[in-house]
């Protein structure tokens, strides 16, 4: 069933229910197309049950989630849908569209904690060691030891421009999720490496162009977050890593490893740009999980 079969009133509702979200907190195109899709998903199945989006009831919406989980979805993606589904009704009173929250009092599904994957600091060093001091290796090697000396999303890192970066003062200006701005310290070994990068690699990968990217592809352009996906493949499968490496990894591996050296959860929420302290606390469940295994190989009695 096609978007052509929605009513348009109910297709201007969704997009001026996005259009606030934009407006109101900054979100992504991609997280907004996926609440469209939420959204239109749940339009089409009222249709299949002769409703509509503002006049149904908990009994559809509860109907919808069930029908769901017989198909085999995914219990994170159900959950999504229901948050979507709230926020989108909360809009809807908000704005006197509609005087009941059909979504209220209706349960999230139950969903397992999900630990973020990483990667042990003998592995960091194997993968720092893989680049050669080659034009793309000196890049390459600046773009790993910046991406897990600040956490970096690999969005934030492939977008940085030279004027984020005072090696002076030895900090980097990202400019995250929302737009919102945070100041994370460098480090001596990622300022080392960028200063090689700059001094003997960045000039000959830009050539005659004009670019203000920090990190240029071999085209003198800023670097993909699919290009360097697959460099980081590379350098796992030539240090001898067998865990699957990604951007995301050395992100959590910069989380998890600045906790297990006593790092406090604000400092590291404040870090990694997340808005919620509730996101950040998943690591101390990642801690949590090394303590057990560490005292089960090394304890008489574990």
């Amino acid at each position: 069933m096609n978007d052509e079969l929605i009513e348009p009133k109910e297709l201007a509702l969704i997009q001026r229910f996005l259009d606030s979200l934009w407006m109101e907190n900054g979100l992504s195109e991609q997280t907004l197309s996926s609440y469209g899709s939420d959204l239109k998903l749940l339009s089409k199945w009222l249709l299949t049950k002769g409703e509509r989006l503002l006049s149904c009831k908990r009994e559809h919406l509860l109907s919808c989630l069930s029908w769901r989980v017989s198909q085999g979805y995914n219990p994170r993606s159900t959950s999504r849908l229901l948050s979507t589904i709230r926020r989108f009704f909360r809009y809807c009173i908000r704005e006197n569209i509609l005087t009941s929250d059909p979504s209220s009092l209706i349960d999230s599904p139950k969903i397992g904690r999900s630990l973020p994957k990483t990667i042990t600091e003998k592995e960091i060093e194997q993968l720092l060691a893989a680049p050669n001091d080659d034009v793309l290796g000196l890049r390459d090697l600046a773009m790993l030891e910046l991406l897990y000396a600040c956490g970096l999303r690999i969005s934030e890192l492939v977008s940085l421009e030279i004027s984020q970066i005072s090696m002076l003062q030895g900090v980097l200006r990202v400019s995250g999720k929302g737009n919102k701005e945070r100041l994370v310290p460098i480090g001596e070994s990622a300022i080392d490496s960028i200063k090689d990068y700059l001094s003997a690699s960045r000039a000959d990968l830009l050539g005659k162009k004009q670019c203000n990217t920090l990190f240029l592809s071999q085209r003198g352009q800023a670097m993909t977050r699919q290009t360097f996906w697959h460099r980081i493949k590379h350098y796992a499968t030539i240090s001898g890593i067998k865990k699957t490496i990604s951007p995301h990894v050395l992100r959590h591996a910069f989380a998890t490893h600045l906790l297990n050296h006593g790092a406090d959860l604000r400092s590291l929420q404040m870090l990694l740009g997340h808005s919620d302290l509730s996101t950040t606390q998943i690591y101390t469940y990642v801690a949590q999980e090394r303590l057990k295994s560490l005292h089960q190989q090394h304890h008489p009695r574990g």
